[in-house]
Parts: C-alpha cells; sequence; structure tokens
C-alpha cells in the first residue's frame, strides 16, 4: 500500500442524520472523520466496538456517557476517550467541530442512526 495525500475538499463528504456534516478517510485499521455537529443536533446513545478518540477542536457539547448515562458539557480544547462498546451519546449546545479517530475502523453511531 502507498502512502496518500488528500484534500479535505475531495474526502468523502456526507450527512448521515440531520444537523450534522461529515469528511471522512479512511486508513486499512483505521478512521478518521471531521464532524460538524450543528446546534440541536442530537447523537443518540449507542456503542460500537472502535477505540473513539474524538477531538473537540471548537464549540460545546453534551455528552451523554456510561450505561448510567451520565452527562457530562464538553467544549472546545477537550478530548474524550471512548473505550471499545462503550455507550455514549451527544447533543450540539452551539456549533461544534470535532476530528474522531476510530480504530478498528467501522462503522460510526450516526450511520446506525440514519433515516431514524
Amino acid at each position: 500500500m502507498e502512502a496518500t495525500i488528500t484534500l479535505w475538499s475531495q474526502s468523502k463528504f456526507d450527512q448521515p442524520i440531520p444537523l450534522l456534516d461529515r469528511n471522512t478517510i479512511e486508513g486499512e485499521q483505521m478512521l478518521l472523520a471531521i464532524v460538524v455537529l450543528h446546534p440541536g443536533c442530537e447523537v443518540a446513545v449507542h456503542q460500537h466496538v472502535s477505540e473513539q478518540i474524538a477531538i473537540i477542536v471548537s464549540g460545546k457539547v453534551k455528552w451523554i456517557l456510561g450505561d448510567e448515562r451520565r452527562e457530562v458539557i464538553v467544549e472546545g480544547g477537550n478530548v474524550v476517550h471512548l473505550p471499545s462498546n462503550y455507550p455514549h451519546g451527544v447533543v450540539a449546545i452551539e456549533e461544534t467541530h470535532i476530528f474522531d479517530i476510530l480504530s478498528p475502523k467501522g462503522a460510526m453511531g450516526i450511520d446506525n442512526q440514519r433515516g431514524h
């Protein structure tokens, strides 16, 4: 496999749920997504086998974490680490930009929320 260089503007773009824009790049074993959550966007609580690191670049969101559904407000400059199969969801309080890294690569929670 060769090294690749991709412009974000030419990466795969979709809007899997209302109020969410996403660009993705996939490697052999990981997925990188730039996600823009618009105010009011809700990502339902879900879990996946992939470990996830979410780098909140800017904005403010409420994370719903764990089986107990603990609510935590997270702002730009924070990093959230989600272990494999850890329940989590997000509600955007303001426009928020997040870099999501998933390994191994796989479906994100919003992919299973399509059409709901």
